[in-house]
C-alpha cells in the first residue's frame, strides 16, 4: 500500500503551465490561487458559503457571477450579487436538504443555455469525495477550473474500502485535469505515514487538460501569492513528500 500511497502523492505534484497563477479572494481562508485563464468563463458554482465570500466578490468584479449553495445559512452574504442561492448541501444523492452537483449544474446551467466554461470552487468539509464520485464525467468537463479544499486525509488509511474510494476520487479528477496548485491549510495538523509527512487538509487547484500543457513542476512552496488560512499561525509549506521526487 505504501507504494500506491507514494504514487498518489506524486499525482498531486503541482505543474507549471503557460498561465501564471493569480489570487482570487481574500488574503486568508476563502482565497484561492487560480490560473490566469478566466476569459470566457460563464459562471461559477460555489458550494459552501462563507460569511465574507471574497472569492465570489472578486469573480464578480471580473464579470463572473456565482451560483451559491449551502443549507447551513439562510442567504448569501449581505450585498453580494449572485446568480442564485440554493439552501442545500452537496452530496452524492438527491435527498431532503441535499443535491448532487449534476442536478445543480443541469438546473442552473442547462446545456442548451451554456455558452462558456464554468468554475467550481468547493469547500464542503469532506463531502467533496462523494460529490465528485457521483458526478458524471460530462458535467466535470464543463468546469475549466476547479478549486477545492481536500479534507480528512488522516482517514484515507482507515480501511481498504476508504483507500479505494480515495484512489478513485483522484483518478477521476486527474483523467481530465492538471494539478496547478497545492497548498496546506495551516489551521490543520500534518500526519506521518511510514515516514511520509502529509497535511490532513489542503487546497488543490485544477485546470482542465485541454487548456494547457504541463511546462515542468512548481518548485516554490508556499507560492509567493499564498497566504495562511488563519492569520495567527505561520503558513505551512507543502512537504517534500508531495513534490520532491519530480524536482530532483
Amino acid at each position: 500500500m505504501i507504494d500506491q500511497f507514494k504514487e498518489l502523492l506524486k499525482s498531486l505534484y503541482p505543474v507549471k503551465t503557460k498561465y501564471e497563477l493569480i489570487r482570487v479572494g481574500g488574503n486568508n481562508d476563502g482565497g484561492y490561487l487560480l490560473p490566469d485563464d478566466l476569459s470566457g468563463i460563464a459562471t461559477c458554482f460555489s458550494p459552501g458559503v462563507d460569511v465574507t465570500a471574497t472569492f465570489e466578490r472578486d469573480l464578480l468584479q471580473r464579470g463572473i457571477r456565482s451560483h451559491l449553495a449551502d443549507a447551513s445559512v439562510a442567504a448569501p452574504p449581505d450585498g453580494l450579487e449572485v446568480a442564485s442561492f440554493t439552501p442545500k448541501f452537496l452530496a452524492g444523492v438527491n435527498a431532503e436538504g441535499y443535491m448532487t452537483l449534476e442536478s445543480w449544474v443541469r438546473s442552473k446551467a442547462p446545456s442548451n443555455w451554456w455558452n462558456g466554461d464554468l468554475i467550481l470552487q468547493m469547500d464542503i468539509e469532506g463531502s467533496e469525495y462523494q460529490t465528485i464520485l457521483a458526478t458524471p464525467i460530462d458535467i466535470l468537463r464543463r468546469f475549466r477550473i476547479i478549486a477545492m479544499e481536500i479534507h480528512n486525509a488522516e482517514c484515507w488509511f482507515n480501511n481498504p474500502i476508504a483507500w479505494e474510494c480515495i484512489n478513485t476520487f483522484f483518478a477521476k479528477l486527474l483523467d481530465d485535469f492538471l494539478v496547478v496548485h497545492n497548498h496546506p491549510n495551516n489551521n490543520c495538523p500534518f500526519i506521518e505515514v511510514d515516514g511520509i509527512l502529509i497535511p490532513t487538509t489542503f487546497e488543490l487547484t485544477l485546470l482542465r487538460k485541454d487548456r494547457a500543457e504541463p511546462e515542468g513542476y512548481c518548485t516554490q512552496f508556499p507560492h509567493p501569492l499564498d497566504q495562511p488560512n488563519v492569520m495567527n499561525k505561520d503558513d505551512r509549506p507543502l512537504p517534500k513528500s508531495m513534490y520532491g521526487d519530480n524536482n530532483e
